[in-house]
């Protein structure tokens, strides 16, 4: 008898099996605490927009101050009664998922991981692990980039004219433009758990590289202004990198599968069965 097999190991799925009136409970309960965890930090958050106000309005101060005339070139704008206060609500939502991403995640961590077995339980970790990483590096180079993508389009405003930037659209701007880039460096994982799923073979992601290298280079060009090569050539170079490393990592992981199979395609230790 296997350890799967024992009569403790049985009792406990037995004990894990659950009605679907107790998965909906569960859900809320784990969902009621996610929401909570949330407000607390949207709350503690509130109480620091102001510096981060200030530090995504820096390009327009510079842009301001570049120009050197008179009159304000660029200045950011409000453009209604609740606009302000709207904007504050804004980055304390944004930064508060930030914040409280440790309670909303083991939340959902702690209502799947009980469905999964061991392997799964190992493989979602690592993939975490690597995911959460990434879209922050992704981020980063965002925030990076966002004020020159800025200053390059602002550039186009004709002399004499104000460049006005309405609070609203410049965060939703700002904002969007992280989560796309965040979420294309996390793209690579992805890949590699398709490769884990034997859906994509690291060959056949290297054999596409053209492709990559195509799509990656697209993707830049719409991310960012036409006119900004700098940022579209930074981000695509990235992109292909991280595409690159997903592709030689799955072809080490395909070589160290092709080891444990047997010469009938199956792994050695059901062949030996």
């Amino acid at each position: 008898m296997t350890e799967l097999d024992t009569p403790a190991s049985s009792k406990g799925r037995r004990d894990r099996r659950m009605s679907l009136g107790a998965h909906l409970k569960e859900a809320r309960r784990r969902l009621i605490i996610a929401v909570i965890g949330l407000a607390v930090g949207m709350v503690v958050a509130f109480f620091v927009t102001d510096p981060i106000i200030w530090y995504i309005t820096e390009p327009i101060r510079i842009l301001d101050a570049e120009r050197g005339t008179e009159t304000p070139f660029a200045q950011f704008v409000f453009s209604g009664v609740s606009s302000a206060f709207d904007l504050r609500l804004r980055i304390s939502f944004a930064i508060g998922l930030l914040i409280s991403a440790p309670v909303w995640l083991w939340q959902i961590w702690a209502f799947i991981m009980p469905g999964l077995t061991r392997k799964e339980v190992r493989y979602t970790i690592s993939f975490v692990a690597a995911a959460i990483p990434l879209f922050f590096g992704g981020a980063y180079v965002a925030v990076l980039v966002a004020p020159h993508v800025i200053e390059i389009m602002s550039n186009f405003v004709p002399e004499g004219g104000v460049n006005y930037f309405n609070a609203k659209e410049y965060y939703d701007f700002i904002f969007k433009f992280i989560i796309v880039i965040g979420v294309a460096f996390v793209l690579p994982v992805f890949m590699v758990a398709l490769n884990f799923a034997g859906l994509l073979t690291g060959r056949a992601m290297l054999g596409g590289w053209r492709w990559a290298v195509l799509i990656a280079a697209l993707f830049a060009a719409i991310a960012t202004p036409a006119a900004d090569i700098f940022s579209m050539l930074l981000l695509a170079g990235i992109l292909v990198v991280l595409y690159l490393a997903a592709s030689l990592l799955s072809l080490v992981l395909d070589r160290r599968r092709r080891k444990r199979m047997g010469p009938d395609g199956l792994p050695l230790s059901d062949a030996g069965a």
